[in-house]
């Protein structure tokens, strides 16, 4: 595809974009500066996002995604429950703090396991029902927002580097989908990510000090 082409899809994509996927976009926003600062309404607010790219994914025949964001509705109910969870003493529950070594093979077999699972379920959709379908982006943009969540939900600083890998795995894969306002959606989500895992990095790292001293 050459550089007029791409502007051109560009274009013609900003053009398409239809109100839902604006609505998804700005929630999905949203929700993304809340969890940098650790704040609640990340998991209403993504909600949002979520359940209607769940239909958006579906109508682009990008079933990968789809799961996606079905998996990150579950998971947002169950963060948000996890999030709010305090002890006897009225002291949250989950705080954010980095992996141990255990925690990443754990985080590195997860993912492993999904896109596996998901690469080989898309090669069958792509033979059989949908040729337009790119099974090893899209499961590499799945499992990696699979590892992403669950991480995300137990507030460990290494969500945020899957989710970079997520964002810079989506960012094409929706483009040549036409969703290019998804396309541009992601980009912007792979910078918020980079800022989110500077800032959890220095949360972490404070609360390991305070809990030292």
């Amino acid at each position: 595809m050459t550089y007029d082409e791409i502007i051109k899809q560009f274009v013609e994509g900003m053009r398409n974009t239809t109100l839902l996927e604006y609505i998804a976009v700005f929630a999905g926003i949203a929700s993304v500066f809340f969890s940098r600062v650790e704040n609640i309404w990340v998991y209403p607010v993504g909600l949002i996002s979520t359940i209607i790219y769940i239909f958006l994914s579906t109508e682009g025949h990008l079933f990968g995604e789809a799961s996606v964001n079905l998996y990150y509705t579950i998971m947002s109910i169950y963060g948000w429950v996890l999030w709010l969870k305090k002890d006897k003493q009225e002291h949250y529950v989950v705080t954010v703090q980095f992996s141990t070594r255990r925690e990443w093979v754990q985080q590195l077999l997860f993912c492993a396991f999904f896109y596996i699972a998901i690469f080989s379920a898309l090669t069958w959709l792509k033979t059989a029902f949908y040729a337009a379908t790119i099974p090893w982006a899209d499961a590499l943009a799945s499992s990696t927002a699979f590892t992403g969540m669950w991480l995300m939900a137990k507030k460990k600083v290494e969500s945020w580097f899957w989710w970079i890998v997520t964002n810079i795995a989506s960012i094409p894969l929706y483009f040549v989908k036409h969703y290019v306002f998804t396309s541009v959606f992601y980009l912007i989500l792979f910078v918020m990510a980079v800022f989110g895992l500077l800032e959890w990095m220095k949360r972490a790292r404070n609360l390991q000090a305070n809990t030292q001293a």
